[in-house]
C-alpha cells in the first residue's frame, strides 16, 4: 500500500516539482497526510500482541522447581516501561485508514438510488448528474363484452442535469424512448432540453424545451404522479411542452409566500421542424404559499409532517395563430391556423400524510374550424374548445402504503367544437376511481395498483372498467 501512495505521490507531484517556487499542491499534501498516516498505522498495530496460536495438543508441564528453604518469594518481574494494564489498545478510528477514492484531481463522486451519479468539479465549477427511470404497465380494459390487455414498457427515460460554471447556470436534458413518448411521425426522443440562469432570486431566466407554466398537474414530474396518469381532463387541455424563454421566481421579495411564471414561446409544441405561420405562445402563472414554500410539485404527503402546507396557483395564456388542434400538441392543421384562450387553476393542500389537489381547466378555440379547398375539393379541419376539473385526494396509511381516490368531469364546450372531442366527452368525460401506492423509496421506486369507472353525460355513456398495475423506477 506504501508503495502505490508512493508511486501515486510522485506521478501527482512530479509536475509541481519542475517548478522550482510553485508551492505543493492540494494532491501532494493529501498522499503526504495518507503516508504519514499510514506510516502511524503500521507502528500501531506493531505494538500489539500477536494472535495466540490455534489450539492443539497440550503439552507437558515442566515441573516447578523446588524453592530453596527459607527462600524470599521473588515479586513478579515487568517490563520496564510496559503498561500493568496491558499494552495500549488503539481505537477502531485510529486501525481503520479509510483511504476513501472521493476526489480525483479534485473531483468529487457521488450515488445514491434514485438521484443517480454525481460528479462535481473542483471549487463547483461544473457538476452532471445522469440517471434512468423506467416505467412498466399493465392495462386491463373492459368495454362492454369485451376485454383487452395492453402490458409495456410505458417509457424509459434517460436524464442529465446540473451546473455549469457556478452553481447559478443550470441545465436539464431528458431523453424519452418509449413508443408512447413520440408524436407522429416525429421520433425525435428530446422532452426537455433547457439552460436556466438563477443569478437573482426574482428574476431567474430559462431557454429552450421544458414544460409550459401552465396547469400543476402537467408540470408535476411523471414519476412524482399518486396514480397511474394523470386525468383525461390534462391530457386533453392542458398546454404541455413548447420552445421558448421562461421568466420566473419561486420566492418573489424573499418573502417565500409568492412566485410568478412568465412564459414566451413558439406555439407549436416540442420538437418541431419546418415553417409555420408565425405567432406567440404567451402565458403566465402566479402561485402562492399561505404558510410558506414547500415540494408541492410532488403529489401525495411522503412525509407526514404535522404541517399546514397550501399551494395556490392561477394562470392564462393565449395562443396565436396556432396550427395544432389541441394548441400546443396533437394533430396538425393543414387548412389553417387557430387562436386559443387558455386558464387554469389549481391548489393543492397537505397535511399529516394527507393531501389534496383541485384543478379546473379551459380552453377555448377563437375559431371552430378552418376550411381550405385544394382542386375543387374543400377540407374543414376543427379546433378543440372544452373544460374540465378533477379533484384527487390520498391518504398515507403507514410509511409505505398509500390509498388515493379520484374525480374527474371533462365537458365539450358546445356543438360547434371538434366532433371527435364531443364523442370522448360523451362516452369518457366522467371518471371515478381509487389506487393504492407502495413505496419503497419514495416516489424514486414504487408500485402502483389503480381502478377507475369510465362514463359519460346521456345513453352514449361508455360504462368502461379500466384496471391498471405499474412498476416506476428511477436508478
Amino acid at each position: 500500500m506504501r508503495a502505490a501512495l508512493t508511486i501515486l505521490s510522485a506521478l501527482l507531484v512530479a509536475p509541481a516539482a519542475l517548478a522550482q517556487e510553485a508551492p505543493p499542491s492540494p494532491e501532494a499534501k493529501r498522499i503526504a497526510e495518507l503516508e504519514q498516516r499510514l506510516c502511524e498505522l503500521e507502528r500501531r498495530m506493531g505494538e500489539q500482541p500477536l494472535a495466540p496460536a490455534q489450539p492443539g495438543p497440550p503439552a507437558p508441564e515442566p515441573a516447578p522447581p523446588t524453592p530453596e528453604p527459607n527462600a524470599p518469594t521473588p515479586a513478579p518481574s515487568q517490563p520496564t516501561g510496559a503498561n500493568p494494564a496491558g499494552p495500549a489498545q488503539p481505537k477502531d478510528d485510529e486501525i481503520k485508514l479509510e483511504l476513501k477514492l472521493e476526489t480525483l484531481n479534485g473531483y468529487r463522486v457521488e450515488a445514491s438510488p434514485g438521484k443517480g451519479f454525481t460528479i462535481v468539479a473542483p471549487e463547483d465549477r461544473f457538476a452532471a448528474t445522469v440517471r434512468a427511470r423506467l416505467q412498466l404497465r399493465d392495462t386491463y380494459l373492459m368495454q362492454g363484452d369485451k376485454d383487452t390487455n395492453e402490458l409495456n414498457v410505458r417509457t424509459v427515460r434517460l436524464i442529465t442535469h446540473g451546473h455549469i460554471l457556478s452553481k447559478s447556470w443550470r441545465y436539464l436534458i431528458q431523453l424519452a424512448f418509449g413508443s408512447n413518448d413520440y408524436e407522429g411521425t416525429n421520433h425525435s426522443p428530446i422532452f426537455d432540453a433547457f439552460l436556466e440562469s438563477t443569478h437573482h432570486r426574482d428574476l431567474n431566466v430559462r431557454v429552450g424545451q421544458f414544460f409550459v407554466p401552465f396547469d400543476r398537474q402537467r408540470t408535476t414530474r411523471e414519476f412524482a404522479l399518486n396514480l397511474v396518469d394523470r386525468p383525461l381532463v390534462v391530457r386533453e387541455l392542458t398546454l404541455d411542452r413548447d420552445v421558448g424563454v421562461m421568466l420566473s421566481s419561486s420566492d418573489l421579495f424573499g418573502a417565500g409566500v409568492l412566485g410568478y411564471h412568465i412564459f414566451v414561446g413558439g406555439g407549436e409544441g416540442r420538437n418541431r421542424f419546418g415553417g409555420a405561420e408565425p405567432g406567440p405562445l404567451v402565458v403566465g402563472r402566479l402561485t402562492a404559499h399561505p404558510f410558506g414554500a414547500f415540494d408541492e410539485d410532488s403529489e401525495g404527503d411522503l412525509e407526514r409532517k404535522e404541517e399546514l402546507r397550501v399551494a395556490l396557483g392561477v394562470a392564462g395564456g393565449y395562443n396565436y395563430r396556432t396550427s395544432r388542434a389541441q394548441s400546443t400538441f396533437g394533430n396538425t392543421l393543414t387548412a389553417g391556423v387557430v387562436d386559443y384562450v387558455h386558464a387554469a387553476a389549481d391548489l393543492v393542500l397537505k397535511y399529516g400524510g394527507f393531501s389534496l389537489q383541485l384543478e379546473g381547466v379551459y380552453r377555448h378555440g377563437e375559431e371552430n374550424s378552418v376550411e381550405q379547398v385544394v382542386n375543387g375539393v374543400a377540407t374543414r379541419q376543427f379546433s378543440r374548445s372544452g373544460h374540465g376539473y378533477f379533484v384527487q385526494a390520498g391518504m398515507m396509511a403507514t410509511d409505505e402504503l398509500e390509498l388515493v381516490g379520484r374525480w374527474e368531469q371533462l365537458v365539450a364546450e358546445d356543438r360547434r367544437t371538434d366532433p371527435a372531442l364531443r364523442t370522448l366527452a360523451r362516452q369518457t368525460g366522467r371518471q371515478v376511481g381509487g389506487g393504492v401506492n407502495y413505496y419503497l423509496n419514495g416516489h424514486a421506486f414504487k408500485v402502483q395498483l389503480d381502478y377507475f369507472y369510465l362514463f359519460g353525460h346521456n345513453d352514449e355513456s361508455a360504462k368502461d372498467h379500466q384496471v391498471r398495475l405499474q412498476l416506476d423506477v428511477s436508478f
